[in-house]
């Protein structure tokens, strides 16, 4: 894919978080899935889970916030089927600039930070 230099130079990075939710399936498997996705989509930060549902956390280069909004909304069902994620749809979606994601770690002190990274918990 050959990408406009000045496309990118117009990009941001924005912090994603996605929720997803389904029919229940066994946390080894959930935590397996999130694991290969780890893998297929290196800017994933944490995740966290459930037998029932699952959040991400990762980086994404868009354009626009509405670029990493529709992004983000796809990257379940992209995944879908390398990563054997469950079948499960999307609930929620946050997506917000780096700037705004550094400044609520300073000012709250709330997790993920930058040392989470690679992090998958149960909820």
């Amino acid at each position: 894919m050959v990408v406009d230099s000045q496309v990118m130079e117009a990009a941001h990075i924005w912090h994603v978080t996605l929720t997803v939710t389904g029919a229940p399936v066994g946390e080894p498997e959930i935590r397996a899935a999130l694991e290969r996705l780890s893998h297929e989509h290196p800017f994933l930060l944490s995740g966290r889970f459930a037998v029932d549902r699952a959040e991400v956390r990762y980086w994404e280069q868009a354009v626009d916030l509405t670029s990493a909004l529709t992004m983000a909304v796809r990257l379940w069902d992209e995944h879908g089927q390398s990563a054997q994620l469950p079948p499960w749809e999307a609930v929620g979606v946050e997506v917000i600039s780096q700037e705004t994601f550094h400044r609520r770690g300073r000012l709250h002190n709330e997790q993920p930070g930058p040392l989470s990274a690679g992090r998958l918990i149960p909820f």
